[in-house]
């Protein structure tokens, strides 16, 4: 879809009316071509005549209907640039709305896949290239543009002879347009993409920072960047090169242009030949003069368009990567079971919109039009489940378990084993290449995906905290979580104790992923923040990796606490952590290989008994 289109989706009367005001300005900037050749003529005549009687009256009648267009010009100008502030600054706003409201809705996979930095560009510099087209650019090459076409059209109504040489002289600037401005459109498309790169590098070189100087790569980390920027700087040095040397060329073959008129002129005027043109005047100099001022315009606005196809190619070449993101794919739902709350009566689950604390499965039948509801209790099941995050490259095969309510499983294996992709595939992060998995019975692909998202809740080995206050953090796992209920939950993850040491308790602002805070502290208001969300199933993704040991204590017996009675599925690397799981999964390279308690994988004395006993390590 054109960007022109776009324009007149979000403001379909605005933008028309702004039109109008470029196209009277442009015809304005145009007439006084023609008032310099009726005043001339009524000079002439006069000079001819010996009358000057009228003279006077004639050029102030003219010089009035000239001023008054000046001033409407004036006024259009004005509202032309009101409106299309409104226009540049709410178009982009929408874009930006859009965008945000898309990346919403894109699976993981995009994320995992796209540089963040790149991504970031979009809203950045491909967002300002548009605002510079639609601002400058496209009304100023609309405006050049009907001007040349204004001036042309009075070019031949005044002379066909002097219309003829001009035309040599603008057949000469389209040839060389055409070279330069290609070459120059090309760099430019390649400069904005590289800077994208550039902004993608530079994020990932600040988020891993400490990194870089633990292990002293300050210098590779500079000479990647000097790579980097300098592709950048080869292709905006290509692209304004071209874009430099067009404006000189275009200048001069004006100035020559100008003089080629005077001469062809001037020898139409000695050879008195007679004048072809559409208007019937006769040649003179009336004629050659305006013509004279319309050729300098004239390549003057051709000059303008031109320069502005550059800024304009940008612009489009940022909207084409708006648009990339705008048009990505969104995430597949085709779920029709949604989560209800309900209630109990007379050994029936009954729909209500209060919110009682048991949770069913709405399940609706296309075959009978019957509606059957299934109580949350969080047994979750996996059947021979393949699956690859690329083709020929398989990541799980043959994958089935089973967890019943309340019971807690545990993944344990080599980094790469497929731990972390199981919980990605219960979340539908991704979906499964084969097989089926079941909640409570339904298969998850039946599930909508919100629903579903509900009922797991995870903590991540990676801490993601936003900028807000502490009780804005804890209660994002439940947004209609009162005071109370987020401070229960920090209880029972243990945080409550070094919260209320903050500054502000509570209330203390957290900013930059809550830099003010350790690695364990936001790990525990992660762990809080699922904590009030109270799921029947739970992922703990390494949840104490980074909490010393006698945090481990305190949030351990939280976490037990907030384990009772849920299903939970634990990814372990410290072994000691997963002892009390009921069921102990050991994967490598995407298979299940032992499975059972801690006493009956010891007894086995297999790879868990290697590994637990320090026979080799599990990484």
């Amino acid at each position: 879809m054109s960007a022109c289109s776009k324009y007149f989706e979000f403001y379909p009367v605005l933008f028309p009316l702004a039109i109008v005001f470029v196209l009277f300005n442009a015809t304005i900037s145009s007439i006084p071509a023609i008032f310099m050749q009726n005043v001339i003529a009524i000079i002439e005549g006069s000079w001819q005549t010996g009358d000057w009687n009228a003279v006077e009256g004639k050029i102030l009648s003219f010089v009035a209907i000239l001023v008054t267009l000046y001033v409407l010009s004036i006024i259009s100008g004005i509202a032309f640039n009101q409106l299309m502030a409104i226009i540049t600054q709410g178009t982009l706003k929408k874009f930006r709305v859009k965008m945000f409201a898309k990346m919403q809705t894109l699976p993981i996979k995009y994320v995992d896949t796209h540089n963040h930095g790149d991504i970031m560009s979009v809203y950045t510099n491909d967002i300002d290239t548009l605002r510079q087209m639609i601002s400058q650019s496209f009304p100023q090459l609309l405006m050049s543009g009907i001007a040349v076409l204004t001036v042309f059209s009075i070019m031949v109504y005044f002379c066909l002879w002097l219309t003829f040489v001009v035309l040599i002289g603008v057949i000469a600037m389209f040839f060389v347009t055409k070279r330069v401005g290609g070459g120059s459109a090309r760099y430019f498309i390649k400069q904005q993409k590289t800077l994208g790169r550039m902004e993608g590098f530079v994020e990932e070189m600040m988020n891993g920072q400490k990194v870089i100087k633990v292990f002293c790569h300050e210098n590779e980390s500079k000479a990647d960047f000097d790579r980097i920027n300098e592709d950048l700087f080869d292709d905006a040095r290509k692209a304004n090169r071209y874009a430099n040397i067009l404006a000189p060329i275009l200048n001069n073959i004006g100035n020559v242009l100008y003089v080629f008129v005077a001469i062809t002129g001037g020898i139409l005027l000695v050879a008195d030949v007679p004048n072809l043109s559409v208007s019937g005047l006769a040649m003179g100099i009336s004629i050659v003069v305006p013509f004279l001022n319309m050729t300098k315009q004239f390549v003057g606005n051709i000059n303008q368009v031109s320069q502005q196809i550059n800024a304009v190619v940008m612009g489009l070449a940022g909207a084409q990567r708006i648009y990339e993101l705008i048009d990505e794919e969104s995430e597949r739902d085709e779920g029709y079971v949604t989560l209800v709350n309900v209630r109990e009566e007379n050994g029936q689950l009954v729909e209500c919109e209060k919110r009682t604390g048991i949770w069913a499965w709405k399940h609706p039948h296309s075959s009978d039009g019957s509606v059957t509801y299934t109580k949350l209790t969080g047994d979750v099941r996996l059947f021979n489940v393949d699956f690859e995050y690329e083709p020929e490259k398989p990541v799980l095969h043959d994958i089935s378990l089973y967890a019943k309510p309340g019971q807690k499983v545990a993944f344990v294996g080599a980094t790469g084993a497929g731990k972390t992709t199981i919980t990605n595939l219960l979340n539908r992060f991704y979906d499964i290449a084969d097989g089926k998995i079941r909640y409570d019975g339904i298969n998850i692909t039946k599930i909508k995906k919100s629903d579903l998202r509900r009922a797991i809740g995870i903590v991540l080995q990676d801490t993601n905290l936003f900028t807000g206050t502490v009780m804005d953090n804890i209660r994002y796992g439940k947004l209609d979580a009162t005071d109370e209920e987020c401070i229960a939950a920090a209880k029972l993850a243990g945080a409550d104790d070094f919260i209320r040491r903050l500054p502000d308790g509570y209330r203390t602002m957290l900013t930059e992923n809550g830099a003010n805070l350790s690695q364990g502290q936001r790990q525990l208001i992660s762990i809080a923040r699922v904590a009030v969300a109270d799921p029947p199933v739970m992922i703990l993704d390494e949840a104490t990796s980074s909490i010393d040991t006698r945090t481990e204590a305190i949030v351990q017996r939280g976490m037990d606490a907030l384990m009772e009675g849920r299903t939970v599925f634990v990814i372990a690397h410290r072994l000691s952590t997963v002892k009390n799981a009921d069921v102990i999964i050991v994967l490598d390279h995407g298979r299940i290989i032992e499975r059972g308690n801690h006493e009956e994988l010891i007894a086995q004395k297999g790879q868990y008994y290697q590994l637990y006993t320090g026979a080799f390590e599990l990484e």
